[in-house]
């Protein structure tokens, strides 16, 4: 009967869905536990480049890959030393002078999300060098010298940037200023 194979169906999906749901959540709860240590999750990020790194050398290849990660990397760095608003567009957002209210600088990628999605990245690249398909020969100079000349001309902009409209994207907390009236 067809009424009973789509409530066999739809009973399949629902389990698929129930399923879905209870890994999104474990896997939800896991970032959550991890969320307040961010040297380990960084040291967890540097083991899968390192474990990247160890396999595209012992196995000699997938340099495509590489490139593509190298650049999507470069862009999550430059998202993470940018500020979420562009000074240029709104020049009241970051004080100038001394006597400007302190406003910290807020990151147009927050911490968290720049190492999710750095260490994803690697895990996705560790796990492309897997496949021999993704292996596709290349003279591998020319990317990396095309790989450097962007992140170079990348990170100039980014620090030519950051002098005009006098930011730094690191605050090591509120500034506190001394007394230039002596104490009696």
């Amino acid at each position: 009967l067809p009424g009973e194979n789509n409530a066999n169906e739809s009973g399949v999906l629902s389990s698929v869905d129930k399923l879905r749901f209870a890994v999104s959540r474990r896997f939800r709860k896991l970032l959550d536990d991890v969320t307040p240590y961010p040297v380990p999750r960084w040291i967890l990020a540097f083991f899968l480049f390192a474990l990247y790194v160890f396999r595209v050398y012992a196995l000699g290849g997938w340099y495509i890959v590489s490139y593509a990660l190298g650049i999507y990397l470069l862009n999550v760095l430059m998202d993470f030393l940018s500020p979420l608003t562009d000074p240029a567009d709104d020049e009241a957002e970051l004080p100038v002078k001394a006597d400007d209210e302190y406003k910290p600088f807020i990151r147009k990628m927050p911490e968290f999300t720049a190492w999710y999605q750095t260490a994803r990245a690697l895990l996705i690249g560790v796990t492309c060098t897997f496949f021999t398909a993704l292996n596709i020969p290349v003279f591998w100079p020319i990317l990396l010298v095309y790989f450097l000349t962007l992140f170079t001309i990348s990170m100039k902009a980014r620090i030519q940037h950051m002098i005009k409209h006098k930011y730094l994207p690191f605050s090591l907390g509120k500034p506190t200023f001394n007394s230039t009236v002596p104490a009696k």
